[in-house]
């Protein structure tokens, strides 16, 4: 009988533990980049020359890493949802890098004129390969550095 209890009560712990983990990780939040430091700081030109070389090298040395990217704005756009992505290109280039702005640092982004030099700090998730267009680096989850 008393083996029995002991065995109920561990049990009833580990259901109620598994059961608060569970709604924890279901709720988390993921973190904010603008206090998160940068695996990598690189250039525009540095980014996407790395990723127009050699795109298997590049996914395993950038992907899902934090990069804080320096380059000039060409453009900043917006959605139909209502969200920002900023455009980091060099003068002349096709290719560029763009980048999602964070649902919580929108307003950054409307400050950010054309032409102007800007570090944004970002998750790299991937490059989109285009020879007509130009060739985009992806950036998720952004931040304007000051």
């Amino acid at each position: 009988m008393r083996k029995k209890k002991i065995i109920l009560i561990m049990l009833t712990v580990t259901i109620i533990s598994g059961g608060w983990y569970g709604y924890s990780e279901y709720n988390r939040k993921p973190i904010d980049l603008s206090i998160s430091k940068a695996d990598l700081q690189l250039s525009t030109s540095e980014l996407i020359s790395s990723f127009e070389n050699n795109v298997q090298e590049s996914n395993k040395k950038y992907l899902d890493k934090i990069l804080a990217v320096s380059g000039v704005v060409k453009s900043v756009e917006k959605n139909d949802q209502g969200f920002y992505f900023v455009v980091l290109s060099e003068r002349g280039n096709m290719s560029s890098v763009r980048c999602s702005m964070d649902e919580t640092h929108q307003q950054a982004a409307v400050l950010l004129t054309e032409n102007t030099q800007v570090t944004i700090k970002g998750v790299c998730t991937g490059f989109n390969s285009d020879e007509l267009l130009g060739s985009d680096v992806i950036l998720n989850r952004c931040v304007v550095m000051k």
